[in-house]
């Protein structure tokens, strides 16, 4: 048997021939360490070790698998590419590519993404999948959906949403994250918002995915937002780390799309910022009496063509509308009960028979704490702490057309903080 041309005379492995005959027959590229082919990256090394060794296997006879791994190392330094742009104006799909111009192509380029659907424009309408989305949700929020499902399409974070189905259980909202999924492959990741924000390894699981799904949103308060609103809009790089590795920096663009049985709420940031953010879609009751069929997910990812085009649908229409979603007052309402059951200051203030507001009237921000207190034990509601109730008082008082103070006279010669145009109606033996 001839030997390869990457076997030298002494029968050892030429590397940087073994790595030229190699990528010859297998064209990859390495990317961030990754190896990536025109279907997109590699889930793992394991197939293409295995394939290395199949190789090598006859010709050596000691320390293959070390060798194996040292072969690796040579093919990431003989496929390096510097990073790809990130495409918005194309969509890499199973078959080819599609560009958001209209036109298709059978033709396959090195991309970050490539979706496990293929575009078919003659791909029939998703029937159980609109009477599924009908049954499931009210008419008028449906095209929030649409687009949103659009958006998670392309590497774009220009929408600034994150997207929450909330019900109160067994909708059958959880089969829209099985739909993704079987739509766009290894460009969805799935795990939970508490972990993005609290650990510190999880989002850097999160570089190069387009979607990623919590399907049972924890109804604990987050501790902390400021990763979650910056992936959101994620407009800079962002410090990523891996396990025994060294931190980086790396651009995500990850959508969150949420399934639940309440907004998410976090427990120190009340912000209107925080909610800004989020998308909240509640979900028609389920019928006493409705028949769950347990093969409704197969019926739906066998529509996976025709939902695409539908999803194509709703990313044209949110990209004509500048990224605005269409939300429906609903949807807004919903929002504004979220803000309202994460910051019970709204539900005091516009209560009866505890302050009232007037223009040339005034309260020091003391005595206002202890009317809240008093409506917090009179309506069974937990107070926030002092200078939380301070901080919203301040954000909330244009809403409310009141003029903070720093020098209200509350005699003995003292004088405190507090606020014009409002004043307190109970009795300081109320209080």
């Amino acid at each position: 048997m001839n030997n390869p041309v990457w076997i030298d005379d002494k029968g050892k492995i030429v590397e940087p021939e073994y790595c030229r005959d190699f990528l010859s027959r297998h064209p990859m590229r390495c990317i961030n360490d990754r190896f990536y082919t025109v279907d997109g990256p590699l889930p793992d090394e394991s197939k293409l070790k295995r394939t290395i060794y199949e190789e090598i296997s006859p010709w050596l006879h000691a320390k293959v698998a070390q060798t194996v791994e040292q072969i690796i190392k040579a093919l990431k330094l003989a496929a390096y590419t510097d990073p790809l742009p990130l495409q918005c104006d194309r969509i890499h799909v199973a078959n080819g590519t599609y560009f958001l111009d209209g036109t298709f192509t059978e033709e396959k380029e090195y991309c970050n993404n490539r979706l496990s659907v293929p575009y078919r424009a003659d791909a029939p309408a998703p029937e159980h999948w609109l009477r599924f989305l009908s049954e499931l949700l009210e008419p008028e929020d449906i095209p929030a959906l649409q687009e949103y499902l659009g958006y998670c399409l392309i590497p774009s974070t220009k929408g600034q949403k994150m997207l929450m189905l909330i019900g109160k259980g067994g909708e059958g909202k959880s089969r829209i994250g099985v739909v993704m999924n079987a739509i766009f492959g290894l460009n969805m990741n799935t795990t939970s918002i508490q972990k993005i924000e609290n650990n510190r390894f999880a989002r850097a699981d999160l570089e190069g995915k387009l979607l990623m799904v919590d399907d049972d949103l924890d109804m604990n308060a987050l501790t902390k937002t400021n990763y979650v609103k910056s992936i959101v809009t994620a407009e800079l790089r962002m410090d990523l780390e891996r396990k025994k590795e060294q931190s980086y920096q790396g651009q995500l663009y990850v959508r969150f799309l949420c399934f639940g049985n309440g907004a998410l709420t976090a427990l120190h940031d009340r912000s209107d910022g925080f909610f800004r953010r989020q998308i909240i879609l509640t979900t028609k009751d389920k019928p006493a009496d409705r028949f769950d069929d347990p093969f409704l997910a197969e019926k739906l990812i066998a529509e996976k063509e025709g939902i695409f085009l539908w999803m194509l649908e709703g990313l044209r229409r949110l990209i004509a509308n500048r990224y605005h979603f269409t939300i429906s007052q609903r949807a807004k309402d919903n929002i504004t009960s979220a803000v309202r059951d994460a910051n019970n200051i709204l539900d005091f203030l516009d209560s009866e028979g505890y302050v009232a507001f007037k223009a040339d009237y005034e309260a020091s921000t003391k005595n206002l704490y202890a009317a809240y207190k008093r409506w917090c034990e009179d309506n069974a509601e937990n107070p926030l702490s002092p200078k939380s109730f301070a901080n919203q008082l301040s954000q909330n008082a244009e809403r409310y057309h009141l003029e903070p103070v720093s020098n209200l006279h509350i005699g003995g010669g003292k004088r405190c903080r507090g606020y014009m145009g409002i004043y307190v109606l109970l009795s300081p033996m109320e209080l």
